[in-house]
């Protein structure tokens, strides 16, 4: 089944408080044949940012999307913006050298300075500093401490480590031994940032075309992209579409896999937030099955988990997810939930990005595994960069070198599934 269609209703966001918090633009379908020094598949955080940086620079840019700004992960995801990556500085620095490991840090951290740039000229982003990580075993703390420890001597960047009691008084549950908490993190509302990069690549001469799937990419030294109703001839093309890209491209496909996450959002407690959180922050844990959770402007309270993997959303959403809030939080139990919602991610085998040049003028940036509010949009801008002839940022990312999943297309998801459930499973008796 075509992941751009299994799930959703064609053209529609997902039913948010997001979507329902702003006005989206509903962009034409492309129709006819045009030329363009770029052609950009997918309008989410990478697509946008790289056609924003490529706008700036004078190339003619054209955005395609098979549903809408903003339509896939980047437009509903938990809102959380993460330093570094889905692994430990110590570990990029064990398996790649100290200096690729370095490349990638200042990569992660600029990519962090990006956003919030955006954010300070688009207010109703709603950015807010401070991202927390609980841990449920005293293994998980170690681990921390050392982590921690090791930023603060060599990238002089401060995380507070914190023991079960000054945790639990600032995320008011008993279930952590212990956390961090990263003021140079944050959180947002992630539609309303896709929009307004939308508006400003579009502001800076990109054009932006809606309805209109990518059904072939012809290579050549001029790509030409097909679509139901025209076709793109572009010098390069950078694709964009994570979770959502069909099989456009099977060295991709065979690198990342989609999953499911689901998210429920509570009624605005105005009033009660604080018995949840001492500050407003955005919090993450250390399940295998991740619990993630914030409040947003509106002081719903927003619970993500991922308790499905098969290719289509399960029958009931809401039921596991007010079930693995009701476990961390007992003060939330009979909260009203106004809101619940699913989406597709990209990861990868090592949950690090794959963002790679996979034919001469072709890129590809996805399997951002979580950590992609962020990184996601540096991928976007470092494979414009390339497209620019700058190098360095595409040679960092590609340092990761990300393995195909065992079995390629055909055995990924059933293998998958496998590991997942078993790891869900330890997640449930707490090993």
């Amino acid at each position: 089944m075509n992941p751009l269609y299994r799930n959703d209703r064609p053209g529609q966001h997902a039913p948010s408080p997001y979507a329902a918090d702003v006005r989206a633009p509903d962009h034409p379908p492309l129709t006819g044949t045009l030329k363009a020094d770029v052609a950009v598949i997918g309008a989410g955080f990478t697509g946008l940012w790289a056609a924003l940086t490529l706008a700036r620079a004078g190339r003619s840019v054209v955005v395609l999307d098979a549903h809408r700004v903003g339509f896939g992960a980047s437009g509903r995801n938990g809102g959380q913006v993460h330093s570094g990556f889905n692994k430990s500085q110590r570990w990029l620095e064990e398996q790649l050298g100290e200096d690729r490991a370095r490349a990638l840090w200042d990569l992660s951290e600029a990519a962090k300075a990006q956003l919030r740039g955006i954010c300070a000229d688009a207010p109703e982003t709603a950015y807010r500093p401070g991202v927390a990580h609980g841990e449920y075993h005293p293994l998980d703390m170690a681990e921390l401490q050392l982590e921690a420890g090791h930023l603060a001597r060599k990238y002089n960047h401060e995380v507070q480590v914190m023991g079960h009691t000054g945790f639990s008084d600032l995320v008011k549950t008993e279930s952590y031994v212990g956390g961090s908490l990263d003021r140079t993190g944050g959180h947002l509302q992630p539609l309303a940032y896709a929009l307004a990069l939308g508006r400003m690549a579009e502001a800076a001469g990109a054009v932006i075309y809606g309805r209109t799937e990518v059904t072939d990419i012809i290579h050549g030294t001029r790509v030409t992209l097909r679509t139901p109703r025209g076709r793109v001839d572009a010098g390069h093309v950078i694709v964009a579409g994570n979770g959502y890209l069909p099989n456009l491209l099977p060295q991709v496909n065979r690198r990342v896999l989609p999953i499911n996450s689901f998210i429920a959002a509570t009624e605005p407690l105005p009033d009660r937030w604080q018995e949840v959180l001492a500050q407003d922050i955005a919090v993450s844990d250390s399940k295998f099955v991740v619990n993630y959770y914030r409040f947003d402007a509106e002081k719903r309270f927003l619970f993500g988990g991922r308790e499905s993997y098969s290719i289509a959303f399960p029958r009931d959403i809401q039921t596991a997810l007010v079930t693995r809030m009701e476990r961390l939080f007992p003060q939330l139990k009979g909260v009203r939930i106004d809101h619940v919602w699913g989406g597709s991610l990209g990861i990868t085998a090592t949950r690090l990005p794959h963002v790679a040049r996979v034919a001469p003028n072709i890129l590809s940036g996805a399997g951002f595994s979580g950590h992609g509010v962020s990184l996601s949009g540096m991928a976007g801008r470092v494979m414009a960069e390339a497209v620019l002839g700058q190098d360095d940022g595409l040679a960092s990312f590609e340092a990761l070198n990300i393995p195909t999943f065992p079995g390629g297309t055909a055995l990924r998801a059933p293998i998958l599934t496998l590991a997942m459930t078993w790891y869900a499973l330890r997640d449930r008796i707490g090993l």
